[in-house]
């Protein structure tokens, strides 16, 4: 076997609707795919050459104890403004390394999710 790109990143949901408010509305990412099926219900927002999506299926339960994402921002300290007042709860962070800035919040349903700005030079 041969890996060649991550396809996709996909968090589990228990409620489509609330999580699409956080990941649309606070988050401000727009949704290239919605369906509903037999199976469950697939939210998909493509980002630069990756894809990440939302879902809800028998059996698949959110964590806070599971993988994360990190998504690159333009801005860290908008960025962060904006989760604040927006009251999204931060699991830690912002903090600072060598060679970029992060925070991880919180969804709805407790998926950690990262926020991150690379330092110019770490690309």
């Amino acid at each position: 076997m041969k890996i060649i790109e991550i396809a996709f990143s996909c968090y589990p949901v228990t409620d489509v609707a609330r999580a699409k408010a956080f990941y649309e509305g606070v988050l401000g990412l727009k949704a290239t795919s919605d369906h509903a099926t037999e199976h469950g219900h697939w939210v998909e927002y493509d980002i630069g050459q990756g894809t990440l999506a939302i879902g809800r299926a028998p059996g698949w339960n959110p964590s806070s104890e599971g993988c994360s994402v990190g998504l690159e921002v333009e801005d860290f300290d908008r960025a962060i403004a904006a989760l604040k007042a927006a009251n999204v709860p931060f699991q830690f962070g912002p903090i600072e390394t060598p060679v970029c800035h992060m925070a991880f919040v919180r969804d709805p349903d407790g998926n950690s999710v990262g926020i991150h700005k690379r330092k110019p030079g770490h690309g």
